[in-house]
């Protein structure tokens, strides 16, 4: 029997801001579970206070509240709709399901007669309560590693006494596995121990022995009320035990599992999942296996609600998890649900790939100065990408492709590391480049043996490496004239890029497409299709891969694509990559929304990004989806192979942004702002030109390409000074020298860190307010859609200063300036689309800093503020199909919106958290306030200036 018939009206409670162990993969989830209930009629409201989301967005729910996630909003709003019924808490990671519990222990569902859907309350506190767990574990008979509980120093002292070292400290009720650590030495101990205590809201420990070198595995679960249990996904990490799984490099399916374990892992799953608790939903299962012939399976832990990688799960197989879980969390069974892929069988079956896919996790160490950058069992990674493809190797290719850190793949570009010693210790400690380090090993010879016995790494995953590096070798002894079709076609199917083929035959990577193209060896495009296309599926969500020619009974060769080019008029949207600091979910919310207005403009949308965790990737979101690198070479021949209008690259950051050259360089059309327009208001010279012949005022600067230059230019200029390399992302970089030693150490660490780029050197306008503005132009109007004034002082980066809309402290003559230069510079760029200004105000006197002609960090603050969809109102204007004028604005705002900043330096303990001019917060929230005398604006102005670093 379908649905609960008594259920009308359900509260989902999202996960807040983005921080490091909880990110967008939970607004995705929370996204696919609004819409998943809304098919079925049932009003949706929702709790969440992320502006940046498209999960926020009106669009999606009934009622969207942007409220501080805390039990005085659920109460709030609980008394305004007393019709809510039910509240599903899974859907928003650890920050959902703790306030759940708080509501639960304070009586607020109870005393409202909402029921808990999704999951129950025994069942979070069985899992989240390491004893608890670990008890019910050996009832049913799982294995699990030797294990103590410690509520007390003394009890922790006393557990390891007995146990020995090396041990694991686990605290309870933590996400991101926040407060956990390795403890290989007695002197330790003591700090570890104390800080998981602290760290832990119930100060609980859990003291595991360490199975280190032990392999790890998960598994994705989905149950209904009638007890059936499907496995979506199982998922093998690279990386053995002892660095958390949202920073281990991650491939499904499980590649080195025997059939006889897995089915044993499979029942033991099952198993767990039945004996927590009587609830329909999802589940996420991990597990550790020794690494000999016995394959002893030990249980880790058990989440009862959709995680990080169930978000994986569901794009790797096609599987929406979180629609399902949804639909069963309302009473629907398994047999009584489509496919959602092939729409013609039901979704009680267990996908299966023909396909490998690779998940990489990306980190802004970079970001952290000073931070131990050693990966363990606290998760460090601010976001992922997945490659698909036809094997484990092309995948991982794939995925090092789609990681924007200047790489052309795993090895074959030049910038591997060479020293014996510097590789044996990238081994030892592993961090964000381990994965290319085992390819530099076996380069300089160091054997596979010595690399297992020190990564512990399965020696399958090793041989993959090796053959990878035995392909290079080969092609390295001919040249571009006499490498023949078959090693060409191996190479691409192995995954290497063509500029890594030019580096192993010291020729241009357009010399090796012109080959590609006359031996015929193209791209193909295959379904993901959840049923290794044993059905017929419907869904137009593809990879790439290079097949072998095949015969036709006509004698002609031709390549099996699926990727069927309709004649519509089409537009791609290049999506963001993976998040990290400075480019995060609010350019996934600018895609996703360019994506609805093309289709409200009746355009064939087709969208291309990398990263697993966000709504752009969603089967269903674009009437095609290639999951594929944004990465030259992938663009290039998907736009060959579907023939569009033109692509928007002005929605996906820096990212998309930065194809924009090369996009015009062969002549495909960039929809909206032109590339010579982008690169005027990156160019600084250029664009100063263009603000002084425009009488428009900005801080005295210089351009240097050397130290002596910089030093030079510090004269003019006077201290201080604000550096910064051209062409980069949230801040990279910058930073406020206030003498000439500080300047030359600076400008030295800079060109070391990137060579060749030209430095910016700003007069630094000490005490200055900083505001920024966004508009919409046409090249012709201008409509200016916010102006939001800074509380802290100019010189902290924008993405970490608390923005006010509308601005509180500035005259009507400094608006005045600004909204006259907003319009001025809008123009002279020639913009089509959207426009980012930001200005410093000294003296009454508005000075520019910096121009983006496309979608910016604020754009989605902005549009949840005023209640107005700017994105749809700009892609529309980019396509030429709108003008300014023809929309109505109607923004509605009482009182204020501040966009505050939130970090995630409790995973960096020993980090430098002073705000400067680079960017460090992972995410943010909104706050409305009725007026300036609100207790929390007054506590953020009191605070403004205490956080400068210079």
């Amino acid at each position: 029997m379908p649905k609960k018939q008594d259920l009308k009206s359900i509260l989902i409670i999202g996960s807040g801001p983005i921080i490091i162990g909880q990110a967008c993969e939970f607004d995705y989830s929370g996204t696919q579970a609004l819409r998943s209930l809304r098919e079925d009629g049932i009003e949706t409201i929702l709790i969440n206070s992320n502006p940046a989301t498209i999960m926020t967005d009106p669009s999606m729910a009934d009622h969207v509240y942007l409220l501080p996630l805390n039990t005085k909003s659920i109460v709030q709003i609980l008394k305004e709709h007393p019709n809510i019924d039910a509240v599903l808490p899974t859907m928003g990671g650890q920050t959902a399901l703790n306030l759940c519990i708080e509501a639960d222990e304070k009586g607020i569902w109870k005393d409202f007669g909402v029921e808990i859907i999704g999951v129950d309350i025994d069942a979070i506190n069985i899992t989240e309560d390491r004893e608890k767990f670990r008890e019910l574990m050996l009832k049913i008979g799982i294995p699990m590693a030797p294990q103590a509980t410690a509520t007390s120093y003394l009890k922790g002292k006393e557990i390891a006494q007995e146990f020995g070292f090396p041990l694991v400290i686990r605290a309870s009720f933590t996400l991101g596995g926040a407060g956990a650590s390795f403890v290989h030495k007695e002197e330790d101990f003591d700090e570890l121990l104390t800080r998981g205590l602290e760290i832990s809201p119930i100060h609980e420990v859990m003291i595991d022995k360490a199975l280190l070198g032990w392999k790890e595995y998960e598994l994705e679960l989905l149950r209904d009320k009638n007890d059936n249990v499907v496995i979506i996904c199982s998922i093998e990490n690279m990386d053995p035990m002892g660095i958390h799984t949202g920073d281990s490099i991650t491939v499904a399916p499980a590649m080195t599992l025997s059939d006889r374990t897995f089915q044993k892992m499979r029942d033991m799953a099952i198993k767990m999942m039945r004996s927590i608790g009587d609830f329909a939903g999802g589940c996420n299962v991990q597990f550790a296996v020794s690494p000999d012939e016995k394959e002893e399976i030990i249980a880790i832990e058990i989440n009862p609600r959709v995680s990080r990688s169930s978000a994986l799960a569901s794009k790797a197989t096609g599987y929406p998890i979180a629609k399902i879980a949804s639909k069963l969390a309302i009473g629907y069974t398994l047999d009584e649900l489509d496919n959602q892929i092939t729409k013609s069988t039901s979704a009680l079956f267990e996908p299966t790939l023909d396909y490998v896919i690779v998940k990489i996790p990306r980190w802004n160490f970079d970001k952290f100065e000073g931070s131990n950058r050693e990966l363990g069992l606290q998760m460090k990674s601010v976001g992922e990408v997945m490659g698909i493809g036809r094997s484990f190797q092309e995948a991982l290719h794939k995925a090092t492709q789609s990681l924007e850190i200047k790489r052309n793949g795993i090895g074959a570009d030049g910038k591997g590391y060479k020293d014996y010693n510097q590789i044996i210790e990238k081994l030892q400690h592993a961090s964000w480049d381990r994965v290319f380090a085992i390819y530099d090993a076996i380069q300089i010879g160091i054997p596979l043996s010595k690399i297992h016995a020190i990564t512990k790494i399965d020696m399958w995953f090793l041989k993959q490496y090796e053959e990878l590096y035995e392909l290079e070798k080969e092609i390295s002894t001919y040249n571009i004239d006499t490498l023949d079709k078959d090693l060409l076609l191996e190479a691409k199917q192995k995954g290497y890029g063509d500029r890594q083929i030019a580096h192993m035959l010291d020729c241009l990577e357009s010399e090796v497409y012109k080959k590609r193209e006359e031996l015929k060896i193209k791209r193909v495009y295959k379904l993901v299709d959840t049923c290794a296309a044993e059905f017929k599926a419907q869904t137009p969500y593809y990879y790439s891969t290079f097949e072998s020619d095949i015969k036709n009974s006509d004698g002609t060769l031709t390549v099996a694509n699926e990727s069927v080019v309709t004649d519509k008029k089409k537009v791609i949207v290049l999506g963001s990559g993976p998040n990290r600091i400075g480019q995060g979910i609010e350019f996934d919310y600018c895609c996703v929304h360019g994506v609805y207005a093309a289709k409200e403009c009746g355009y064939e949308t087709i969208m291309i990004n990398c990263n697993p965790e966000t709504v752009s990737t969603d089967f269903d979101t674009a009437d095609k989806l290639y999951f594929e690198p944004v990465f030259w070479e992938h663009i290039y021949d998907i736009i060959k192979h579907e023939k569009p209008e033109g692509v928007i690259v002005q929605l996906g950051g820096q990212t998309a942004l930065k194809l924009a050259e090369k996009l015009t360089k062969y002549g495909v059309k960039i929809l909206g702002t032109s590339f010579e327009a982008l690169d005027l208001a990156e160019d600084r010279g250029s664009f100063s030109t263009l603000l002084k012949d425009n009488n428009i005022p900005y801080p005295r600067f210089g351009v240097a390409e050397t130290a002596d230059e910089a030093l030079a230019l510090s004269d003019e200029l006077d201290f201080p000074i604000l550096v910064r390399p051209s062409y980069v992302l949230g801040g990279q970089g910058m930073k406020i020298v206030i003498n000439k030693e500080e300047l030359l150490e600076h400008v030295v660490d800079l060109l070391r860190k990137i060579p060749n780029n030209k430095l910016l050197l700003d007069h630094y306008l000490e005490g200055a307010i900083e505001a920024e503005a966004d508009a919409i132009c046409d090249g012709k109007n201008v409509y200016i859609i916010g102006i939001m004034e800074h509380i802290e002082p100019c010189g902290i980066h924008s993405g970490d200063s608390n923005a006010t809309l509308p601005p509180f402290n500035l005259g009507e003559l400094v608006l005045e300036q600004i909204r006259e230069y907003t319009k001025t510079i809008a123009l002279a760029l020639e913009t089509v689309g959207l426009i980012n200004i930001q200005f410093a105000v000294k003296d009454d006197k508005v000075y520019i800093i910096e121009a983006n002609p496309r979608a910016s960090r604020t754009v989605p603050f902005i549009a949840k503020a005023y209640k107005e969809p700017y994105v749809n109102y700009a892609t529309k204007v980019m396509l030429g199909e709108k003008k300014v004028t023809d929309f109505n604005f109607n923004p509605q705002l009482h009182g204020f919106a501040i966009k505050q900043p939130v970090f995630s330096f409790n995973k960096f303990p020993n980090v430098n958290k002073k705000l400067g001019p680079e960017m460090k917060s992972t995410g943010e929230s909104i706050l409305f306030i009725d007026s300036l005398r609100d207790d929390n604006f007054y506590d953020l102005y009191s605070r403004r200036k205490m956080y400068l670093s210079k």
